[in-house]
């Protein structure tokens, strides 16, 4: 709809700073039809596409299905799960044709820093390497100003934003998001929409229109509920022998350290939900760079939180022996 991509267009231009028209935009079911979409334009056999790791898991299978080359750079604990931007340089071969960044990240709530974005950003314009930019997250952060890659000059030509109405809005249901691109780009990805997906539905779309449009108030009370939340997740777990975990900067997800418990990722989330009663996600399920630590969502209430905390307590003294 002209209305719901006018909104997004003005959305964009007001948090990212960039004069924007409804040229750019592209609006799909979901915004992980924008990371699909965007694979299938631009990578084929044979290049290279650079994604984080430990990351969503959806970048490496859908590099591999393009019959591209996945390409990790490594999220470290010791940068609180931002990556090394020289590692990721060293990374880069005449065969790389895309970057993909996400931040504030899944699985670990990590951000990547404004000096950082600014590197990538120089790297990408330095080779010319497209960038896909995961900001879905975008509003859940618990400090300071969200930073885009988007800020810096010259990456725009090169740049697709990622973002969508799931996380800020709780509408996962509803299967809305887009893609903010390069006008000649955002042509190419609205051919694959129509031709797999004709359309997105028309009621989610007026749905986007009057979330934009509306109050924020919900945004920001959701945000403050998410960061009571993860405190107390994050100092129960630290309490826990075995295991020790960083405080995340965003996303709704806590990345614990269980190498403590002395026994694989996979080992350890098994006996969690199978003794336990707890879901939760094995660190090597976002890539291998995640093995030794766990994902939990705190996209619960305190009271399942605190029960979770009981029973993860039990089964760590169990594991540790």
């Amino acid at each position: 709809m002209f209305e719901l991509r006018e909104a997004i267009a003005k959305e964009m231009t007001r948090s990212r700073g960039v004069s924007l028209s409804i040229d750019n935009i592209v609006v799909t079911p979901g915004a992980k039809s924008i990371m699909f979409f965007t694979l299938l334009a631009l990578a084929q056999e044979g290049d290279g596409v650079i994604h984080p790791n430990p990351g969503f898991p959806i970048y490496e299978s859908v590099i591999r299905f393009a019959g591209a080359k996945p390409v990790p750079v490594p999220l470290r604990e010791e940068l609180d799960f931002s990556l090394d931007v020289n590692e990721l340089k060293d990374l880069v071969t005449d065969c790389t044709k895309l970057i993909i960044i996400n931040s504030p990240q899944n699985p670990t709530g990590g951000i990547l820093p404004e000096e950082d974005l600014k590197d990538i950003a120089q790297i990408a314009m330095e080779y010319e390497i497209a960038v896909l930019s995961d900001e879905v997250y975008s509003r859940i952060l618990y400090d300071g100003e969200f930073a885009s890659i988007s800020a810096f000059d010259g990456i725009q030509n090169l740049l697709i934003i990622l973002e969508g109405f799931s996380k800020t809005y709780a509408m996962t249901g509803w299967r809305i998001g887009y893609g903010v691109m390069p006008a000649k780009l955002a042509a190419h990805i609205t051919r694959l929409m129509v031709n797999s997906n004709s359309c997105t539905a028309s009621f989610t779309q007026r749905a986007a229109i009057s979330a934009l449009n509306g109050p924020q108030d919900a945004v920001r009370a959701m945000v403050g509920e998410f960061k009571k939340r993860r405190d107390f997740f994050v100092k129960g777990l630290n309490g826990i022998p075995g295991i020790t975990c960083t405080v995340p900067k965003g996303a709704f997800y806590l990345f614990p350290n269980i190498t403590g418990l002395g026994k694989s990722s996979r080992e350890v989330a098994d006996y969690l939900l199978n003794e336990g009663g707890v879901a939760m996600l094995a660190g090597p399920d976002f890539g291998a760079y995640g093995e030794g630590f766990l994902r939990f969502s705190y996209a619960t209430s305190l009271k399942n939180i605190r029960k979770a905390l009981e029973r993860i307590a039990a089964c760590a003294s169990t594991l540790k022996g």
